[in-house]
């Protein structure tokens, strides 16, 4: 990450809403949690096929992410085929992210790639108690080493957050930054010992032609 440039996050909303539904129910959150981020809301790349549960409180257009339910099982299906090398091959690493009422897919043929193995990309799961996708919820935050486990009382919803989930969240994502941080101090620190390499070497060449 360069410096003074903040870390994408990309936003991907539920079942036949868009991105502008989810950036406003991201906004109940306290501001503090991801200001030094930078928020992508895309819509879903294909329209609606039916109706949405939030006609007549969101306005439309609404969206689908390839014709099935949710944006944060997107999510994590392409963190797992990345993490196993069958996508995104030319992309950095993703290296987080937030569940809310997420869940497995359930073909077998993509869970034995995607979920093959503990994905150790850090994450947090909002699991709410009266969500439907509780269970479901608890078995995708099971497929991460050490993911950080959020619940709350509500259902399928983005939630308001009491004041230890915002400590708890907030702690998160600065502690995502310190990472991101020193990541790029040891680049900078390889790339330096790269160029100081390189010198000698051209040093050593030149006093081996002087030599000859």
């Amino acid at each position: 990450m360069e410096q003074g440039k903040k870390a994408k996050v990309l936003c991907l909303h539920g079942f036949r809403t868009s991105g502008n539904f989810l950036k406003k129910q991201i906004s109940k959150w306290h501001p503090s949690i991801f200001q030094q981020f930078d928020m992508v809301f895309p819509d879903g790349i294909f329209p609606a096929g039916g109706k949405s549960e939030i006609d007549g409180i969101f306005p439309p257009p609404y969206f689908e992410w390839f014709q099935f339910n949710k944006g944060a099982t997107l999510s994590a299906l392409l963190i797992g085929y990345q993490s196993q090398g069958k996508v995104l091959s030319d992309h950095p690493p993703i290296k987080f992210m937030v569940s809310i009422s997420g869940s497995k897919f359930r073909d077998p043929s993509i869970c034995n790639i995607a979920y093959k193995d503990p994905i150790k990309v850090k994450s947090v799961h909002f699991i709410g108690e009266k969500d439907w996708l509780k269970i479901p919820s608890e078995e995708l935050a099971s497929a991460f080493v050490d993911p950080l486990i959020i619940r709350h009382p509500q259902g399928h919803t983005v939630p308001r957050l009491d004041d230890a989930s915002v400590k708890l969240l907030s702690e998160w994502s600065s502690n995502i930054l310190e990472d991101l941080k020193n990541e790029d101090v040891n680049v900078t620190e390889a790339l330096d010992s790269d160029e100081s390499a390189d010198v000698e070497l051209a040093e050593n060449n030149m006093v081996e032609q002087v030599a000859a």
